[in-house]
């Protein structure tokens, strides 16, 4: 059985290294590849997200994140695994501007999991593809290594040589925690659940083509019903929902960052028809591609 801790509240040290290298409302890169922070000064409503594979640490607020009937809480006491890229409505519900939310998020590579799964000790491996978004109690080791990673922001010359040697116990932490199985789930090659990972990564390179279920089920090796039912167990969608939330969450990042207009998005994540991409569009994220752009360079994205 794999060892599991109280958990813990993040130290005030951690805290206080979010708020440095974050200092401003937004995805902070850092010069740790894999590591991002995010700062965020109010709450609000839930609105459509694209969650990556990784590991998110709340250090200060919470946040919620639903999936169809699913409602996953994450704060300083619990930690969010994203299995594979998912697309729940999330939403701040505990921040200020003297308390912002604050958070670490880690990228997971897959091939990094299989290496570990290797070299940890034996545990149960699940074959069938839980949802891909998990909540866990964090671990005082979990905090203790996050908290060793962000120091290393401080000491540019060390980094490069500790860094990967503390993202890789971090994801030692998490694969010997509550959650190790889903993950070793994801890693192991053969199972349901990496055979689904791998359709939804040819989904995400060929998201603007049509959508041909039986190439994605034969590229999971299952049949067109049995991946259908596995792929919605692990999304919380069918394939096509999956597909058309993937287009629209494009053409929103081709808007903001490339400054395309609602037709020339639409047109480049594969809608033929500009009133379908903008009827699609409201209806997923609640307001016109426009009206929802202007929105949100107005509040600093």
């Amino acid at each position: 059985m794999p060892h599991t801790e109280a958990p813990a509240a993040a130290p005030a040290e951690l805290i206080a290294l979010v708020r440095e290298f974050a200092p401003a409302d937004g995805v902070h890169a850092t010069a740790i590849p894999g590591l991002q922070l995010l700062r965020l000064s109010q709450s609000g409503a839930a609105l459509p997200a694209r969650y990556e594979p990784g590991l998110v640490l709340v250090v200060q607020g919470r946040k919620v994140a639903t999936l169809g009937t699913q409602r996953l809480v994450y704060d300083p006491l619990h930690c969010l695994v994203v299995g594979v890229t998912m697309l729940p409505l999330a939403q701040v519900v505990q921040a200020s501007a003297e308390q912002p939310y604050l958070c670490v998020q880690i990228q997971l590579d897959p091939h990094e999991i299989g290496q570990l799964v290797l070299e940890s000790p034996p545990g149960r491996a699940s074959a069938a593809p839980a949802c891909g978004l998990q909540v866990a109690p964090t671990s005082p080791e979990l905090l203790d290594a996050a908290l060793r990673l962000l120091r290393l922001l401080k000491a540019p010359h060390d980094a490069p040589v500790l860094a990967p040697l503390v993202l890789r116990e971090i994801v030692y932490r998490a694969l010997t925690g509550e959650l190790g199985a889903r993950l070793r789930a994801l890693a192991v090659a053969d199972s349901h659940a990496r055979r689904i990972a791998r359709a939804i990564e040819l989904l995400k390179q060929r998201f603007a083509e049509p959508l041909r279920v039986q190439e994605m089920a034969h590229a999971a090796a299952m049949s067109p019903s049995t991946f259908h039912q596995r792929f919605k167990q692990l999304t919380a969608m069918s394939p096509l929902q999956y597909q058309k939330q993937l287009r629209l969450h494009h053409a929103r990042a081709l808007m903001l960052g490339q400054g395309l207009d609602a037709a020339a998005a639409g047109h480049r994540v594969g809608y033929e028809s500009a009133s379908q991409f903008n009827r699609e569009y409201r209806r997923l994220f609640g307001a016109p591609p426009r009206a929802q752009v202007r929105q949100m360079q107005a509040a600093g994205g």
